[in-house]
């Protein structure tokens, strides 16, 4: 009964899009005068980055009308509701954007205006069941047209052989109400974007924008929150600051991880040793792990393994149950090719650089830096204080835009991935260097997502 009850409830305060069926991507706004904030961010943050800028995707809105959720005029000289919601569905065979409207012989003649010069053909509305339509094929291909009905209109443009799915899809939402839709429901904001897997809520003003989100199938470990961590009071530095407490479920998907990238910078070392370490050493972890990424130095090409390695400078930290019982574990390590004891652990030289693995406490902690290693040792509290979620970072954009800055060309032609940072470094390094500091938090949800939130921050405005 409880149970029932908290279920209608959120859907009752889900926002209701009319979303089309078969949709990729979904875009809802509930209110387009809530915006306001919002739109301040993202004009402020596009003179850095004009991909943000909100005449850089206004096209996208509507098929056929030219409209800017920033400059109300426009939706009113359309004859469309400035403080309506609008949902834009993307689809295979085309897009479907609904609008609220408030006058509808406006709008009519204000689209009979937009398709023809879109190179639509003239088409006389016809009406059923108190349903408008008009749909007409277009010169370059392709139709478009609407469904209106009272002050609801879902107007489309469709590919070659989209159109009639596309008209019926449009009849079908104009004529009845949106259903709440509960994945919008778990996360907050004035806009929403839903594509496969995640969904994100955005929010803004002019010096901050504010994403909250979930999200499936993200390569990170299920995290599990706990009353205290040992790096709770540390303060973030360097370029990415994280601390975590993973679920034991994803304790060993970590350990995993680090060892088969140690592994590939270090082929001598013999893979069943180093597999036993690991899992001895995982089994003694509480869970507790700490990130701290200082900064970026690339030395050669990054399509290299030991290049990727070594190009973020960084240490880990993790929480252990036994000391003892760690030191013992790793004891084989000293006899791995390029291995050197060290008072506290061991100095491994592997091909690119060394690898140093020290324990300190109950805190083992490995790294690729000398320097990031001892500093993130010495930097470690003598007390645990709690963590307000299960994961949290800290991000320091000016950093981030100097290491993508430092992927060459010739990586770029070469690796998908290598070209995805050329082009975020080239689409968003400008706003990361003007911008103040990029915070957030993680925590696992239910069916294997993750829930995240993150906060960018611009400086003041002068």
């Amino acid at each position: 009964m409880f149970s029932s009850l908290v279920l209608a409830a959120t859907l009752a305060a889900a926002p209701a899009p009319r979303s089309a069926a078969s949709a990729q991507t979904v875009v809802h706004v509930p209110k387009l005068d809530a915006m306001t904030g919002l739109s301040a961010f993202l004009e402020r943050a596009g003179t850095h980055a004009p991909v943000l800028r909100p005449s850089a995707w206004r096209a996208e809105l509507h098929p056929f009308l030219v409209i800017d959720p920033t400059k109300p005029e426009t939706l009113s000289e359309a004859g469309l509701d400035p403080a309506g919601p609008a949902t834009v569905s993307l689809r295979e065979d085309g897009r479907v954007s609904c609008l609220r409207v408030k006058d509808a012989k406006l709008f009519q003649t204000k689209a009979a205006e937009a398709i023809t010069a879109a190179g639509g053909e003239e088409a006389k509305p016809k009406t059923s069941k108190g349903v408008t339509t008009v749909s007409v094929s277009r010169a370059a291909g392709g139709a478009m047209g609407y469904a209106l009905k009272g002050q609801d209109v879902c107007s489309f443009g469709a590919t070659d052989t989209g159109g009639p799915a596309l008209l019926k899809e449009a009849v079908k939402l104009v004529g009845k109400a949106p259903a709440p839709d509960a994945r919008l429901g778990n996360v907050s904001g004035v806009a929403y974007l839903a594509s496969g897997g995640t969904v994100v809520g955005l929010d803004g003003t002019g010096t901050a924008l504010k994403v909250d989100g979930t999200a499936l199938k993200l390569p990170l470990p299920p995290f599990q929150a706990k009353s205290t961590s040992p790096y709770g009071a540390m303060k973030a530095d360097g370029m990415l600051f994280s601390r975590a407490a993973v679920a034991p479920a994803g304790v060993a998907q970590a350990v995993g991880s680090l060892r088969a990238t140690i592994q590939s910078v270090c082929p001598a070392c013999p893979k069943e040793q180093v597999q036993a370490m690991a899992d001895s050493v995982a089994k003694q972890l509480t869970g507790n792990l700490l990130v701290n990424m200082d900064y970026v130095q690339v030395r050669g090409s990054l399509r290299a393994p030991e290049t990727r390695f070594f190009a973020v400078r960084q240490a880990l930290a993790a929480e252990v149950t036994d000391a003892a019982a760690v030191k013992s574990a790793l004891a084989p390590m000293g006899s791995f090719p390029g291995a050197k004891a060290l008072a506290d652990g061991w100095a491994l030289a592997v091909k690119g650089g060394s690898v140093f693995v020290r324990l300190k406490d109950k805190q083992l902690v490995v790294g690729n830096d000398e320097a990031v290693t001892q500093a993130t040792l010495a930097a470690l509290p003598a007390a645990g204080a709690k963590l307000e979620r299960a994961a949290d970072f800290s991000l320091d954009p000016k950093r981030l835009a100097r290491g993508l800055n430092q992927v060459s060309l010739s990586d770029v032609l070469a690796d998908e991935q290598l070209a995805a940072l050329f082009a975020i470094s080239s689409e968003l390094g400008p706003l990361l260097e003007q911008s103040e500091r990029i915070t957030g938090w993680m925590d696992s949800a239910p069916g294997g997502a993750h829930r995240f939130s993150l906060t960018w921050t611009l400086p003041a405005a002068k």
